[in-house]
């Protein structure tokens, strides 16, 4: 089996460069932003930041396929580079220190192409997150300077802290009571939204999250290292991985009630 390392410190460089170009432009009041077609703002430092990747990987791995939110797919093959450039960019651009950039490697393979590497870098936050397939996942400032990540195990629901990012997207999908009667049984609901929620799932600090609606680059890089965690990561119809359009992770304990709350009235 691969090992995946080459990819995993590729993926770190990739990110060092994007944290240095996304942090030189937060908080610059000439920032330059746009509304896209679906209504959702992208700022001048997500391109940037995207192309500089692309401009990276295209060098590196010039045989591997690359898809990224601002200008999608590109190449083919049996590899997939999945890029977020800046995930959370409402925040960015209202000077809210919670976003992120995500890059995963996905590999064509059983039900489709899988997460193998995922770097999730938030340098307002000075965080940065890591996994590769088989190896665990970790944080710290680099590869020689970690710390393992695994899930909490917390098996209660009376115990546990669930996340989410707003209501509205529960609201419209018809699952709202369902969510509410989980918030209502669990001890403690935040909503610190985007990927933070993921990352701190993988970490142990809260026990479960979930998301109705999402792409595949806000999922792959967040997916693969909330599982070498130890935690369990699907779409809300159960299926594994990041490929249902709508997220549920967990410390694998809670998992199944997680779900049943959220689909319970749908």
């Amino acid at each position: 089996m691969p090992d995946y390392l080459d990819d995993l410190r590729l993926a770190h460089v990739l990110a060092d460069a994007a944290d240095a170009a996304t942090t030189d432009r937060f908080k610059a009041l000439d920032l330059k932003v746009e509304t896209k077609p679906d209504m959702t703002p992208v700022s001048e430092a997500d391109k940037a930041a995207e192309e500089l990747i692309r401009g990276q990987l295209q060098r590196a791995r010039p045989r591997d396929a690359i898809l990224g939110e601002e200008y999608g797919v590109e190449g083919t093959g049996p590899r997939r580079w999945v890029i977020d450039p800046i995930d959370g960019t409402k925040n960015y651009v209202r000077g809210v220190p919670v976003w992120a950039t995500l890059i995963s490697l996905m590999e064509a393979g059983e039900g489709g192409f899988q997460p193998v590497v995922g770097v999730v870098s938030a340098p307002a936050l000075g965080r940065r997150w890591w996994a590769a397939k088989g190896h665990g996942a970790f944080t710290g400032r680099s590869l020689t300077k970690a710390s393992r990540l695994n899930v909490s195990r917390v098996n209660k629901l009376a115990d546990a802290s669930f996340a989410y990012s707003s209501l509205s997207g529960w609201e419209a999908q018809g699952r709202l009571d369902g969510f509410l009667d989980l918030t209502r049984e669990v001890w403690r609901t935040r909503a610190y939204g985007d990927f933070w929620p993921y990352m701190m799932v993988a970490e142990g600090s809260i026990d479960m999250c979930a998301e109705p609606e999402l792409s595949l680059w806000d999922m792959a890089a967040t997916a693969i290292i909330v599982t070498e965690a130890g935690g369990t990561f699907t779409g809300l119809d159960a299926r594994p991985g990041p490929h249902s359009g709508d997220a549920a992770a967990s410390n694998g304990l809670l998992h199944d009630e997680l779900l049943g709350y959220l689909n319970q009235r749908y």
